[in-house]
Protein backbone atom coordinates (compact mmCIF):
# COMPACT_ATOMS: atom_id res chain seq x y z
CA UNK A 1 0.00 0.00 0.00
CA UNK A 2 2.80 2.39 0.89
CA UNK A 3 5.25 3.53 -1.81
CA UNK A 4 8.14 1.08 -1.82
CA UNK A 5 11.42 2.14 -0.22
CA UNK A 6 14.59 0.29 0.57
CA UNK A 7 14.28 0.46 4.37
CA UNK A 8 11.63 1.12 6.96
CA UNK A 9 11.56 4.14 9.25
CA UNK A 10 13.49 3.52 12.51
CA UNK A 11 11.07 2.96 15.38
CA UNK A 12 12.25 5.96 17.40
CA UNK A 13 11.78 8.27 14.47
CA UNK A 14 8.46 6.60 13.70
CA UNK A 15 7.25 7.23 17.25
CA UNK A 16 8.15 10.91 16.97
CA UNK A 17 6.24 11.14 13.68
CA UNK A 18 3.23 9.41 15.29
CA UNK A 19 3.36 11.91 18.16
CA UNK A 20 3.48 14.75 15.62
CA UNK A 21 0.26 13.41 14.07
CA UNK A 22 -1.46 13.24 17.46
CA UNK A 23 -0.38 16.83 18.19
CA UNK A 24 -1.76 18.09 14.87
CA UNK A 25 -5.02 16.18 15.42
CA UNK A 26 -5.43 17.66 18.90
CA UNK A 27 -4.84 21.22 17.69
CA UNK A 28 -7.35 20.64 14.87
CA UNK A 29 -10.06 19.55 17.31
CA UNK A 30 -12.68 21.85 18.89
CA UNK A 31 -11.23 23.54 21.94
CA UNK A 32 -9.03 26.44 22.93
CA UNK A 33 -6.93 26.48 19.72
CA UNK A 34 -9.18 24.76 17.14
CA UNK A 35 -7.30 25.00 13.84
CA UNK A 36 -9.44 22.65 11.71
CA UNK A 37 -7.30 23.09 8.59
CA UNK A 38 -4.59 21.02 10.29
CA UNK A 39 -6.78 17.91 9.98
CA UNK A 40 -6.18 17.86 6.21
CA UNK A 41 -2.50 17.00 6.77
CA UNK A 42 -2.40 15.71 10.36
CA UNK A 43 -2.17 12.04 9.32
CA UNK A 44 0.74 12.54 6.92
CA UNK A 45 3.41 12.06 9.66
CA UNK A 46 1.61 8.91 10.81
CA UNK A 47 1.56 7.51 7.28
CA UNK A 48 5.27 8.27 7.03
CA UNK A 49 5.96 6.51 10.33
CA UNK A 50 4.12 3.39 9.05
CA UNK A 51 6.11 3.26 5.81
CA UNK A 52 7.44 -0.28 5.35
CA UNK A 53 6.89 -1.12 9.02
CA UNK A 54 6.02 -4.69 10.06
CA UNK A 55 2.32 -4.90 11.00
CA UNK A 56 2.89 -5.35 14.75
CA UNK A 57 5.27 -2.42 14.95
CA UNK A 58 2.83 -0.34 12.91
CA UNK A 59 0.07 -1.21 15.39
CA UNK A 60 2.25 -0.01 18.26
CA UNK A 61 2.88 3.28 16.46
CA UNK A 62 -0.85 3.67 15.92
CA UNK A 63 -1.44 3.00 19.61
CA UNK A 64 1.13 5.64 20.60
CA UNK A 65 -0.50 8.16 18.28
CA UNK A 66 -3.94 7.35 19.66
CA UNK A 67 -2.99 7.61 23.32
CA UNK A 68 -1.20 10.93 22.82
CA UNK A 69 -4.32 12.25 21.08
CA UNK A 70 -7.16 10.88 23.18
CA UNK A 71 -5.71 11.43 26.67
CA UNK A 72 -5.75 15.25 26.38
CA UNK A 73 -8.88 15.24 24.20
CA UNK A 74 -11.01 13.31 26.72
CA UNK A 75 -9.59 14.77 29.94
CA UNK A 76 -13.08 16.00 30.84
CA UNK A 77 -13.99 12.42 31.81
CA UNK A 78 -12.16 13.09 35.08
CA UNK A 79 -14.37 16.13 35.72
CA UNK A 80 -17.53 14.14 35.02
CA UNK A 81 -16.59 11.26 37.29
CA UNK A 82 -14.63 12.89 40.10
CA UNK A 83 -16.37 16.27 40.43
CA UNK A 84 -20.00 15.33 39.77
CA UNK A 85 -20.05 11.54 39.94
CA UNK A 86 -18.50 11.21 43.41
CA UNK A 87 -15.96 8.73 42.07
CA UNK A 88 -12.54 8.82 43.78
CA UNK A 89 -9.99 10.78 41.73
CA UNK A 90 -7.59 7.85 41.16
CA UNK A 91 -10.44 5.76 39.76
CA UNK A 92 -11.58 8.67 37.56
CA UNK A 93 -8.06 9.04 36.16
CA UNK A 94 -7.89 5.28 35.60
CA UNK A 95 -11.21 5.47 33.73
CA UNK A 96 -9.75 8.16 31.46
CA UNK A 97 -6.71 6.00 30.73
CA UNK A 98 -8.84 2.96 29.90
CA UNK A 99 -11.18 4.99 27.68
CA UNK A 100 -8.25 6.57 25.83
CA UNK A 101 -6.67 3.12 25.46
CA UNK A 102 -9.91 1.72 24.07
CA UNK A 103 -10.24 4.55 21.55
CA UNK A 104 -6.57 4.17 20.60
CA UNK A 105 -7.07 0.49 19.78
CA UNK A 106 -9.00 1.53 16.67
CA UNK A 107 -6.09 3.67 15.48
CA UNK A 108 -3.73 0.78 16.25
CA UNK A 109 -5.90 -1.57 14.20
CA UNK A 110 -5.98 0.97 11.37
CA UNK A 111 -2.17 1.14 11.35
CA UNK A 112 -1.92 -2.66 11.53
CA UNK A 113 -4.25 -3.18 8.57
CA UNK A 114 -2.51 -0.49 6.52
CA UNK A 115 0.84 -2.18 7.08
CA UNK A 116 -0.60 -5.68 6.63
CA UNK A 117 -1.93 -4.99 3.13
CA UNK A 118 1.52 -3.86 2.04
CA UNK A 119 1.85 -2.66 -1.57
CA UNK A 120 -0.96 -4.93 -2.80
CA UNK A 121 -3.74 -2.41 -2.16
CA UNK A 122 -3.15 1.30 -2.86
CA UNK A 123 -3.13 3.57 0.18
CA UNK A 124 -5.53 5.97 -1.55
CA UNK A 125 -8.14 3.21 -1.78
CA UNK A 126 -7.70 1.29 1.45
CA UNK A 127 -6.85 3.92 4.09
CA UNK A 128 -9.98 6.15 3.78
CA UNK A 129 -12.32 3.14 3.62
CA UNK A 130 -10.60 1.43 6.56
CA UNK A 131 -10.73 4.56 8.73
CA UNK A 132 -14.45 5.06 8.10
CA UNK A 133 -15.17 1.35 8.66
CA UNK A 134 -13.49 1.49 12.07
CA UNK A 135 -15.43 4.66 12.95
CA UNK A 136 -18.62 2.77 12.10
CA UNK A 137 -17.68 -0.12 14.39
CA UNK A 138 -16.69 2.26 17.22
CA UNK A 139 -20.07 3.91 16.90
CA UNK A 140 -21.86 0.61 17.54
CA UNK A 141 -19.66 -1.62 19.71
CA UNK A 142 -20.51 -1.63 23.45
CA UNK A 143 -23.51 0.65 22.68
CA UNK A 144 -21.19 2.98 20.75
CA UNK A 145 -18.94 5.93 21.54
CA UNK A 146 -18.43 7.85 18.25
CA UNK A 147 -17.02 10.86 20.06
CA UNK A 148 -15.40 13.44 17.79
CA UNK A 149 -14.79 11.46 14.61
CA UNK A 150 -12.32 13.16 12.30
CA UNK A 151 -14.96 15.06 10.27
CA UNK A 152 -16.18 16.91 13.35
CA UNK A 153 -12.98 18.97 13.41
CA UNK A 154 -14.47 20.89 10.44
CA UNK A 155 -17.73 21.90 12.14
CA UNK A 156 -17.04 25.65 11.98
CA UNK A 157 -16.11 25.65 8.27
CA UNK A 158 -19.43 25.66 6.36
CA UNK A 159 -17.54 25.89 3.08
CA UNK A 160 -16.15 22.38 3.66
CA UNK A 161 -19.00 20.42 5.28
CA UNK A 162 -21.89 20.67 2.81
CA UNK A 163 -21.06 17.23 1.38
CA UNK A 164 -22.44 15.77 4.62
CA UNK A 165 -25.93 15.80 3.07
CA UNK A 166 -24.67 13.16 0.61
CA UNK A 167 -22.87 10.62 2.80
CA UNK A 168 -23.03 12.07 6.29
CA UNK A 169 -20.07 13.03 8.40
CA UNK A 170 -18.49 9.71 7.43
CA UNK A 171 -18.24 11.00 3.86
CA UNK A 172 -16.24 14.01 4.99
CA UNK A 173 -14.02 11.79 7.14
CA UNK A 174 -13.34 9.71 4.01
CA UNK A 175 -12.29 12.86 2.14
CA UNK A 176 -10.04 14.01 4.99
CA UNK A 177 -8.17 10.69 5.14
CA UNK A 178 -8.03 10.62 1.32
CA UNK A 179 -6.44 14.08 1.26
CA UNK A 180 -3.86 13.02 3.86
CA UNK A 181 -3.06 9.87 1.90
CA UNK A 182 -2.74 11.86 -1.32
CA UNK A 183 -0.35 14.36 0.26
CA UNK A 184 1.77 11.51 1.63
CA UNK A 185 1.79 9.66 -1.69
CA UNK A 186 2.90 12.74 -3.63
CA UNK A 187 5.49 13.73 -1.00
CA UNK A 188 6.95 10.22 -0.82
CA UNK A 189 7.27 10.09 -4.62
CA UNK A 190 9.04 13.46 -4.69
CA UNK A 191 11.43 12.57 -1.88
CA UNK A 192 12.35 9.23 -3.46
CA UNK A 193 12.38 10.51 -7.02
CA UNK A 194 10.11 7.70 -8.15
CA UNK A 195 7.07 7.65 -10.42
CA UNK A 196 3.70 7.76 -8.67
CA UNK A 197 2.01 4.38 -8.80
CA UNK A 198 -0.72 3.81 -9.75
CA UNK A 199 -1.25 7.09 -11.59
CA UNK A 200 -4.91 6.44 -12.43
CA UNK A 201 -5.89 6.12 -8.75
CA UNK A 202 -3.98 9.27 -7.85
CA UNK A 203 -5.80 11.21 -10.56
CA UNK A 204 -9.15 9.76 -9.44
CA UNK A 205 -8.47 10.73 -5.81
CA UNK A 206 -7.57 14.27 -6.83
CA UNK A 207 -10.70 14.49 -8.98
CA UNK A 208 -12.91 13.30 -6.10
CA UNK A 209 -11.54 16.00 -3.79
CA UNK A 210 -12.10 18.64 -6.48
CA UNK A 211 -15.66 17.43 -7.08
CA UNK A 212 -16.37 17.60 -3.34
CA UNK A 213 -15.04 21.17 -3.25
CA UNK A 214 -17.24 22.08 -6.19
CA UNK A 215 -20.29 20.56 -4.51
CA UNK A 216 -19.59 22.50 -1.31
CA UNK A 217 -19.34 25.75 -3.28
CA UNK A 218 -22.53 25.03 -5.23
CA UNK A 219 -24.56 24.28 -2.10
CA UNK A 220 -23.31 27.43 -0.39
CA UNK A 221 -24.44 29.48 -3.38
CA UNK A 222 -27.88 27.90 -3.86
CA UNK A 223 -29.13 27.01 -0.37
CA UNK A 224 -29.55 30.53 1.08
CA UNK A 225 -32.13 31.45 -1.56
CA UNK A 226 -34.02 28.19 -1.01
CA UNK A 227 -34.02 28.67 2.78
CA UNK A 228 -35.30 32.24 2.40
CA UNK A 229 -38.45 30.87 0.77
CA UNK A 230 -39.00 28.19 3.42
CA UNK A 231 -41.70 28.53 6.07
CA UNK A 232 -40.41 30.08 9.31
CA UNK A 233 -41.40 29.73 12.96
CA UNK A 234 -40.30 31.86 15.90
CA UNK A 235 -38.47 29.66 18.42
CA UNK A 236 -36.92 30.72 21.73
CA UNK A 237 -34.31 29.06 23.95
CA UNK A 238 -33.81 29.61 27.69
CA UNK A 239 -30.57 28.57 29.41
CA UNK A 240 -31.10 28.64 33.17
CA UNK A 241 -27.49 28.02 34.27
CA UNK A 242 -28.60 25.90 37.22
CA UNK A 243 -25.58 24.58 39.20
CA UNK A 244 -25.25 20.82 38.89
CA UNK A 245 -24.71 20.36 42.63
CA UNK A 246 -28.04 22.13 43.33
CA UNK A 247 -30.08 20.84 40.44
CA UNK A 248 -31.64 17.85 42.19
CA UNK A 249 -32.03 19.29 45.67
CA UNK A 250 -35.76 19.75 46.54
CA UNK A 251 -35.06 23.09 48.23
CA UNK A 252 -34.01 24.61 44.90
CA UNK A 253 -36.88 23.29 42.76
CA UNK A 254 -39.03 26.42 43.08
CA UNK A 255 -36.01 28.67 42.43
CA UNK A 256 -35.21 26.68 39.27
CA UNK A 257 -38.75 27.09 37.90
CA UNK A 258 -38.71 30.78 38.82
CA UNK A 259 -35.52 31.22 36.80
CA UNK A 260 -36.88 29.56 33.68
CA UNK A 261 -40.22 31.36 33.88
CA UNK A 262 -38.47 34.72 34.27
CA UNK A 263 -36.21 34.08 31.27
CA UNK A 264 -39.13 32.87 29.16
CA UNK A 265 -41.46 35.77 29.97
CA UNK A 266 -38.76 38.23 28.87
CA UNK A 267 -39.18 37.02 25.27
CA UNK A 268 -42.66 38.50 25.01
CA UNK A 269 -41.54 42.08 25.55
CA UNK A 270 -40.17 42.20 21.98
CA UNK A 271 -40.99 38.84 20.32
CA UNK A 272 -43.82 36.34 20.07
CA UNK A 273 -42.21 32.87 20.03
CA UNK A 274 -44.52 30.05 19.02
CA UNK A 275 -42.25 27.54 20.79
CA UNK A 276 -40.00 27.93 23.83
CA UNK A 277 -37.32 25.31 24.50
CA UNK A 278 -35.88 24.50 27.92
CA UNK A 279 -32.90 22.12 28.40
CA UNK A 280 -32.65 18.48 29.41
CA UNK A 281 -34.22 17.86 32.85
CA UNK A 282 -34.95 21.58 33.23
CA UNK A 283 -37.78 20.36 35.47
CA UNK A 284 -35.96 18.66 38.38
CA UNK A 285 -39.03 16.61 39.36
CA UNK A 286 -41.59 14.21 37.90
CA UNK A 287 -44.09 16.52 36.12
CA UNK A 288 -47.29 14.57 36.76
CA UNK A 289 -46.47 14.30 40.48
CA UNK A 290 -45.46 17.86 41.37
CA UNK A 291 -47.60 21.00 41.88
CA UNK A 292 -44.93 23.25 40.30
CA UNK A 293 -45.79 21.68 36.94
CA UNK A 294 -49.13 23.56 36.93
CA UNK A 295 -47.33 26.92 36.96
CA UNK A 296 -46.00 26.29 33.46
CA UNK A 297 -49.51 26.49 32.07
CA UNK A 298 -50.92 29.21 34.32
CA UNK A 299 -47.91 31.56 33.99
CA UNK A 300 -46.46 30.76 30.56
CA UNK A 301 -48.19 28.64 27.93
CA UNK A 302 -51.80 29.87 28.45
CA UNK A 303 -51.21 33.62 28.98
CA UNK A 304 -48.81 33.84 26.03
CA UNK A 305 -50.48 31.19 23.86
CA UNK A 306 -47.19 29.43 23.23
CA UNK A 307 -45.86 25.88 23.30
CA UNK A 308 -43.16 24.79 25.74
CA UNK A 309 -40.73 21.93 25.09
CA UNK A 310 -38.86 20.98 28.23
CA UNK A 311 -36.80 18.12 29.54
CA UNK A 312 -37.89 16.26 32.68
CA UNK A 313 -37.57 12.82 34.24
CA UNK A 314 -40.65 10.63 33.90
CA UNK A 315 -41.78 7.51 35.68
CA UNK A 316 -44.78 5.24 35.32
CA UNK A 317 -45.88 1.69 35.98
CA UNK A 318 -45.91 -0.59 32.98
CA UNK A 319 -48.64 -2.63 34.69
CA UNK A 320 -50.70 -2.39 37.86
CA UNK A 321 -48.51 -4.87 39.71
CA UNK A 322 -45.28 -4.11 37.86
CA UNK A 323 -42.30 -2.01 38.95
CA UNK A 324 -41.84 1.64 38.06
CA UNK A 325 -40.02 2.38 34.83
CA UNK A 326 -38.01 5.59 34.47
CA UNK A 327 -37.25 7.66 31.37
CA UNK A 328 -35.25 10.74 30.49
CA UNK A 329 -37.98 12.59 28.62
CA UNK A 330 -38.98 15.71 26.74
CA UNK A 331 -42.51 17.06 27.29
CA UNK A 332 -44.33 19.29 24.81
CA UNK A 333 -46.91 21.47 26.58
CA UNK A 334 -49.62 23.18 24.53
CA UNK A 335 -51.38 26.50 25.25
CA UNK A 336 -54.52 24.65 26.38
CA UNK A 337 -52.66 23.08 29.30
CA UNK A 338 -52.34 19.60 27.80
CA UNK A 339 -49.21 17.53 27.25
CA UNK A 340 -49.22 17.50 23.45
CA UNK A 341 -46.52 14.87 23.25
CA UNK A 342 -43.65 13.16 25.02
CA UNK A 343 -40.37 11.79 23.74
CA UNK A 344 -38.32 9.30 25.76
CA UNK A 345 -34.58 9.22 25.22
CA UNK A 346 -33.59 6.15 23.19
CA UNK A 347 -29.80 5.98 23.45
CA UNK A 348 -28.87 6.10 27.12
CA UNK A 349 -25.50 7.11 28.52
CA UNK A 350 -23.54 4.26 30.14
CA UNK A 351 -22.63 5.20 33.74
CA UNK A 352 -24.87 8.27 33.47
CA UNK A 353 -28.35 6.82 32.95
CA UNK A 354 -27.73 3.15 33.51
CA UNK A 355 -24.90 1.09 34.93
CA UNK A 356 -23.73 -1.80 32.77
CA UNK A 357 -22.53 -4.75 34.87
CA UNK A 358 -23.94 -3.04 37.97
CA UNK A 359 -22.79 -5.76 40.38
CA UNK A 360 -19.17 -5.35 39.28
CA UNK A 361 -19.19 -1.58 38.79
CA UNK A 362 -21.23 -0.65 41.88
CA UNK A 363 -18.95 2.34 42.59
CA UNK A 364 -20.45 4.16 39.59
CA UNK A 365 -24.03 4.02 40.92
CA UNK A 366 -24.08 7.66 42.19
CA UNK A 367 -23.98 8.80 38.54
CA UNK A 368 -27.54 7.55 38.00
CA UNK A 369 -29.95 10.31 38.97
CA UNK A 370 -33.14 8.33 39.53
CA UNK A 371 -34.13 5.66 42.04
CA UNK A 372 -33.79 3.10 39.29
CA UNK A 373 -32.17 2.86 35.91
CA UNK A 374 -33.66 4.65 32.92
CA UNK A 375 -35.57 2.67 30.32
CA UNK A 376 -34.80 3.56 26.68
CA UNK A 377 -37.56 4.98 24.50
CA UNK A 378 -38.60 3.34 21.23
CA UNK A 379 -40.35 5.98 19.13
CA UNK A 380 -38.93 8.28 16.42
CA UNK A 381 -42.29 9.95 15.79
CA UNK A 382 -41.85 13.75 15.71
CA UNK A 383 -43.87 15.95 18.09
CA UNK A 384 -46.24 18.38 16.38
CA UNK A 385 -46.26 22.10 17.21
CA UNK A 386 -48.13 24.37 14.78
CA UNK A 387 -46.60 23.59 11.36
CA UNK A 388 -43.43 22.11 12.82
CA UNK A 389 -42.75 18.43 13.38
CA UNK A 390 -40.01 18.26 15.98
CA UNK A 391 -37.39 15.53 16.03
CA UNK A 392 -35.84 15.50 19.51
CA UNK A 393 -32.30 14.54 20.51
CA UNK A 394 -31.59 14.40 24.23
CA UNK A 395 -27.94 15.06 25.11
CA UNK A 396 -25.80 12.05 24.08
CA UNK A 397 -28.17 11.24 21.21
CA UNK A 398 -26.86 14.13 19.11
CA UNK A 399 -23.59 12.27 18.50
CA UNK A 400 -25.42 9.36 16.82
CA UNK A 401 -26.40 10.35 13.25
CA UNK A 402 -28.81 7.46 12.82
CA UNK A 403 -31.29 8.87 15.38
CA UNK A 404 -31.72 12.24 13.65
CA UNK A 405 -31.79 10.46 10.27
CA UNK A 406 -34.70 8.27 11.35
CA UNK A 407 -36.54 11.27 12.75
CA UNK A 408 -36.11 13.14 9.46
CA UNK A 409 -37.33 10.02 7.67
CA UNK A 410 -40.39 10.02 9.94
CA UNK A 411 -41.25 13.56 8.81
CA UNK A 412 -39.39 15.90 11.18
CA UNK A 413 -38.79 19.36 9.71
CA UNK A 414 -37.07 20.76 12.82
CA UNK A 415 -34.49 19.19 15.15
CA UNK A 416 -34.15 20.16 18.81
CA UNK A 417 -31.37 19.07 21.15
CA UNK A 418 -31.99 19.23 24.89
CA UNK A 419 -28.83 18.75 26.91
CA UNK A 420 -27.22 19.34 30.28
CA UNK A 421 -23.50 19.81 29.69
CA UNK A 422 -22.86 21.07 33.23
CA UNK A 423 -21.30 17.65 33.85
CA UNK A 424 -18.36 18.70 31.66
CA UNK A 425 -17.45 21.74 33.76
CA UNK A 426 -15.35 24.45 32.10
CA UNK A 427 -13.73 22.08 29.63
CA UNK A 428 -13.61 21.73 25.85
CA UNK A 429 -16.31 19.01 25.94
CA UNK A 430 -19.29 21.39 25.47
CA UNK A 431 -17.66 22.71 22.28
CA UNK A 432 -16.95 19.16 21.10
CA UNK A 433 -20.56 18.22 21.79
CA UNK A 434 -21.81 21.23 19.82
CA UNK A 435 -19.52 20.36 16.90
CA UNK A 436 -21.18 16.98 16.45
CA UNK A 437 -24.64 18.54 16.52
CA UNK A 438 -23.71 20.82 13.61
CA UNK A 439 -23.44 17.78 11.34
CA UNK A 440 -26.90 16.54 12.32
CA UNK A 441 -28.27 19.78 10.84
CA UNK A 442 -26.28 19.49 7.59
CA UNK A 443 -26.91 15.76 7.10
CA UNK A 444 -30.67 16.17 7.32
CA UNK A 445 -30.87 19.82 6.11
CA UNK A 446 -32.96 20.73 9.14
CA UNK A 447 -32.56 23.63 11.54
CA UNK A 448 -31.23 22.39 14.88
CA UNK A 449 -32.17 24.33 18.01
CA UNK A 450 -29.92 23.52 20.95
CA UNK A 451 -30.91 24.22 24.57
CA UNK A 452 -28.29 23.49 27.25
CA UNK A 453 -28.53 24.01 30.98
CA UNK A 454 -25.17 25.78 31.29
CA UNK A 455 -24.26 26.09 27.60
CA UNK A 456 -23.61 25.88 24.80
CA UNK A 457 -27.10 26.81 23.58
CA UNK A 458 -27.37 27.84 19.93
CA UNK A 459 -29.35 27.95 16.71
CA UNK A 460 -27.79 25.93 13.86
CA UNK A 461 -29.22 26.48 10.41
CA UNK A 462 -29.53 23.74 7.73
CA UNK A 463 -26.17 24.83 6.27
CA UNK A 464 -24.42 24.15 9.57
CA UNK A 465 -23.89 27.79 10.47
CA UNK A 466 -24.00 28.32 14.24
CA UNK A 467 -25.94 31.42 15.27
CA UNK A 468 -26.40 33.11 18.65
CA UNK A 469 -24.21 30.63 20.56
CA UNK A 470 -24.32 31.17 24.32
CA UNK A 471 -21.33 31.52 26.65
CA UNK A 472 -20.75 28.80 29.23
CA UNK A 473 -22.18 29.12 32.74
CA UNK A 474 -24.32 32.20 32.18
CA UNK A 475 -28.04 32.74 31.85
CA UNK A 476 -29.11 33.03 28.21
CA UNK A 477 -32.37 33.79 26.43
CA UNK A 478 -32.73 34.14 22.66
CA UNK A 479 -35.63 34.05 20.21
CA UNK A 480 -35.43 34.02 16.44
CA UNK A 481 -37.24 32.67 13.37
CA UNK A 482 -36.03 29.28 12.17
CA UNK A 483 -36.56 27.50 8.86
CA UNK A 484 -38.90 24.50 8.77
CA UNK A 485 -37.40 22.42 5.97
CA UNK A 486 -39.34 19.49 4.53
CA UNK A 487 -37.98 16.77 2.28
CA UNK A 488 -35.26 14.15 2.56
CA UNK A 489 -31.58 14.50 1.72
CA UNK A 490 -29.49 11.95 -0.14
CA UNK A 491 -27.93 11.01 3.19
CA UNK A 492 -31.31 10.30 4.81
CA UNK A 493 -32.45 8.21 1.84
CA UNK A 494 -29.34 6.21 0.94
CA UNK A 495 -26.14 7.97 2.01
CA UNK A 496 -26.21 6.46 5.50
CA UNK A 497 -25.15 3.20 3.86
CA UNK A 498 -21.80 4.71 2.81
CA UNK A 499 -19.83 3.57 5.91
CA UNK A 500 -21.19 0.06 5.41
CA UNK A 501 -19.75 0.13 1.89
CA UNK A 502 -16.41 1.18 3.40
CA UNK A 503 -16.61 -1.73 5.84
CA UNK A 504 -17.27 -4.13 2.97
CA UNK A 505 -14.31 -2.74 0.99
CA UNK A 506 -12.07 -3.07 4.05
CA UNK A 507 -13.07 -6.69 4.60
CA UNK A 508 -12.53 -7.48 0.91
CA UNK A 509 -9.10 -5.85 1.03
CA UNK A 510 -8.11 -7.78 4.15
CA UNK A 511 -9.32 -11.04 2.63
CA UNK A 512 -7.44 -10.44 -0.64
CA UNK A 513 -4.30 -9.77 1.39
CA UNK A 514 -4.82 -12.94 3.45
CA UNK A 515 -5.19 -15.12 0.37
CA UNK A 516 -2.16 -13.65 -1.37
CA UNK A 517 -0.04 -14.09 1.74
CA UNK A 518 -1.26 -17.68 2.07
CA UNK A 519 -0.37 -18.34 -1.60
CA UNK A 520 3.12 -16.99 -1.07
CA UNK A 521 3.71 -19.29 1.92
CA UNK A 522 2.64 -22.27 -0.16
CA UNK A 523 5.12 -21.39 -2.90
CA UNK A 524 7.92 -21.15 -0.37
Amino acid sequence: MFPRSDSHTPFGRGALLALLSSTLLFFASPGALALPQLAWLALVPLFWSLDNQPPRRAALLGLICGLAYYLPLLYWIVIVLATYGQVPLPIAVLALVFLALYMSCYLALFAFLCAKTGPRLPLLVFAPACWVALDLIRGMLFTGFPWLDLAYTQYNLPQLIQVADLAGHHGLTFLLVLANALIFTLAASLVRGKRISPVAITIAASALLLLASGYNFWRLQTLPAALAQTEQMEVAVAQGNIPQDQKWQPAFQRETIDTYLRLSQEFFTTRQPRLIVWPETALPFYPYEHPLFLRLHSELTRPHQTYLLTGAPHREKTSAAGPLSYANSAFLLSPDGQVAGRYDKQHLVPFGEYIPFRRILHFASPLVETLGEFTPGRSNTPLTCHNSRIGILICFESIFPDISRKQAQAGANLLVTLTNDAWFGRSSAPMQHLAMGVFRAVETRKTLVRAANTGISAFIDPMGRTQEASPLFTEYARSQPVALVNGLTCYVRWGYLFPWGCLLLTLIGAEVNRRKAKGKRRKV
